[in-house]
Parts: C-alpha cells; structure tokens; sequence
C-alpha cells in the first residue's frame, strides 16, 4: 500500500511539473507572438519591459508581490503555505527563462500570419499546462491562490474574483508599461484573445481528457482504497461466522 501512495504521489509530482512547464511555455509563446500577453503573467512581462531583468525573474517579483496582497487581504501569515508558494513560483521562474530562451532559438515570426500561428499555439499550450496543472491538485501559485483569497473576502464568486483579479493585473501592467516604456507593451488584443479563449480551450479539455488523466494518477489510490474496503468487508464477515 506504501508503494501505491508512492505511486500515486510521483505521478502527480510528474503532471504537475509537467503543467507548469507547458504553462511557462505557452506564456513564451505569446510573448514571441508580440500581440500582448495573458493577464496572469502580463504584470511580471511588463515589469521586465521596464527594467534589465528577465521574464523568469520578474515572475518571481510578480508573484511575492501576489503573495503580500494575500497576506493584506486575508490578514493572516501561514507561513507553510506561502513558503510553497514561494518554492513553486521559483519553479515557475526558472521555466519562464528556460521555455523562453528555447523559443528564441527559432526565427522570431516577423510576418502577422506567423504571430498569429504562435498565438494560437500559445493559447492551447497554456491551456495544457493548466490541464496538467490543476488535475495533479497541488497547491496553487500565488496568483490563483490570491483569486480565490480575494473571492473569500469580497464574497464573490470565483469567477467573478478571476475577472476582478485579471483585470487588475492587465490595468497595473498596461500602467508600468505606458510610464517606462511609453506603450501598451504586455497588453494588447492577444491579451484579450487569451483572456476568453484560454478558459473555453481548457473546459474543453477537461471535458475530454480529465478523467483519463485522474484515472492514471489515481488509479493506485482507487485499487488501495478497494483492497482495504474488501479487507474490511472479509473481516466483518469471519466475525459474524457462527
């Protein structure tokens, strides 16, 4: 049974690195597309925009500054929690640089017909990630956790708090952008694009694919719980033979 869990343990360890990683580089994607980001990364885009450092550094940035709104608004410090917050968006910093740098060794898309290309794959390689990402049910990174934080205190529904927190990550990157760098920069129509598309491409998946994905995880999960059922089964009835 300990090496079920363990089993079931790696597997989500696996899909989930795997979805941060498709995450980071459908992300790549779009800033290679040049149309505008999605909104949960155009704050870090647009703080590397206005400052030397890279996309995977600012990432980080953008995200402790996620978890400190959290703190702000939930009025409470679980330091357990932040500090794994902490170790994923580290994680996912480092994704961001190392997907982004793989990108840009193929020719950058100069024509509109190849942005375009690498915006739609943008948008259905983010939507894979976060497939991956939310199925291994691990904590989230800052930025979602914030969304559902900002739900619980405003009482809203969740994706009434997605659009709020959304919108307010695009107003505070499409601001830094316009003040140093005199443009829209991380904000543009991809932004908007993968602001609706993303989560119609990720339902649709989930639709199709989830259970495929939970029954490989889990599998060992279900096949300990239905041999300790059955042990529990054979030992009520050796009790009641007479």
């Amino acid at each position: 049974m300990k090496n079920n869990h363990m089993n079931v343990t790696i597997k989500r360890i696996l899909l989930y690195l795997f979805g941060l990683f498709f995450l980071s580089l459908g992300v790549s994607f779009s800033i290679q597309a040049a149309f505008g980001v999605s909104p949960v990364s155009s704050l870090a885009y647009a703080l590397s925009l206005a400052s030397s450092f890279s996309v995977g550094l600012m990432t980080i940035v953008a995200n402790i500054l996620f978890v400190i709104v959290q703190i702000i608004l939930s009025k409470r410090l679980d330091v357990k929690e932040f500090s794994i917050q902490l170790i994923i968006l580290l994680l996912f910093g480092f994704f961001m640089d190392a997907t982004l740098f793989l990108i840009q060794l193929f020719p950058t898309p100069e024509t509109i017909f190849m942005r375009i290309v690498f915006l739609i794959v943008s948008l259905f390689v983010v939507a894979i990630g976060l497939l991956g990402y939310f199925t291994a049910k691990f904590p989230l990174m800052p930025y979602d956790a914030l969304t559902y934080v900002i739900s619980e205190r405003f009482k809203l529904k969740f994706s009434k708090a997605k659009i709020t927190s959304d919108l307010l990550n695009v107003f505070v990157a499409g601001a830094i952008c316009l003040i140093f760098n005199h443009s829209f920069g991380a904000v543009g129509i991809g932004t908007l694009i993968a602001a609706y598309f993303i989560g119609k491409i990720l339902g649709l998946l989930m639709r199709h694919f989830q259970a495929c994905l939970h029954h490989w995880v889990f599998i060992d999960h279900v096949k300990e719980s239905e041999i300790t059922l059955n042990n529990q089964i054979e030992e009520q009835e050796s009790t009641n033979v007479p």
